[in-house]
């Protein structure tokens, strides 16, 4: 039992199903409740409306608009929202954007159970937290900026960036955000300028060489 959790109502948002029951059983066995699960972003601000939990733990990458996207929407929606980012990203992209968003906290999935803890109480208890791994990277790039063209991606293009980065389509990802064809392709040839590629395939080598998919 550890009593910076004893109670706390955690809503879960992990596209995989054995990620979430590992979380769970982590969380319960604290102490902490978790008092809903979802594998998308849509469902965990559904979810989060319908249940008001003290904390949310959700992933980066998911189905649908993903994790940066529904962190940014149920900010501003509900700004006091205490998220913990969770994300197998190794990059100091991810974590700067989603601290820029206004999550309380950031962990790389690589971290040790008992520190993955250690960053649930943080959050709930209304303080920060950032993965010791990535603390000095993301420092100094939100110290003295970044000259990585990924970088001068807005929000929207690197969510889009991320999505066709994994090989989906132009329509995939329209249907995954809401948006029309056309508004995605306009997204995609701002990116393809921004980071000077020309097809799919550079995408997805630029987002490895990044950190923002595996090899």
């Amino acid at each position: 039992m550890n009593p910076a959790l004893k109670g706390v109502r955690v809503l879960l948002a992990d596209d995989h199903a054995i990620v979430r029951l590992g979380f769970r059983l982590l969380l319960e066995g604290a102490g902490a409740e978790v008092v809903a699960e979802c594998a998308d972003g849509e469902s965990a601000l559904r979810s989060f409306a319908e249940v008001q939990p003290d904390l949310v733990v959700m992933d980066v990458s998911m189905p649908g608009i993903g994790g940066l996207a529904a962190l940014e929407r149920l900010l501003a929606w509900e700004a006091k929202a205490q998220v913990l980012m969770l994300s197998a990203h190794h990059d100091d992209i991810v974590p700067v954007r989603a601290l820029r968003l206004g999550a309380r906290g950031y962990l790389c999935k690589r971290a040790e159970p008992a520190e993955f803890l250690r960053a649930v109480g943080q959050v709930a208890g209304g303080r920060r937290y950032l993965d010791p791994a990535l603390a000095q990277t993301v420092a100094l790039a939100q110290l003295v900026g970044s000259d990585n063209p990924v970088d001068t991606l807005t929000e929207k293009e690197l969510a889009v960036f991320m999505k066709l980065a994994e090989g989906r389509s132009v329509n995939d990802v329209a249907a995954s955000f809401c948006l029309s064809p056309s508004t995605i392709g306009t997204h995609l040839y701002h990116i393809k300028q921004k980071l000077n590629v020309s097809n799919a395939s550079e995408l997805t080598l630029v987002a490895m060489r990044n950190g923002l998919l595996e090899a």
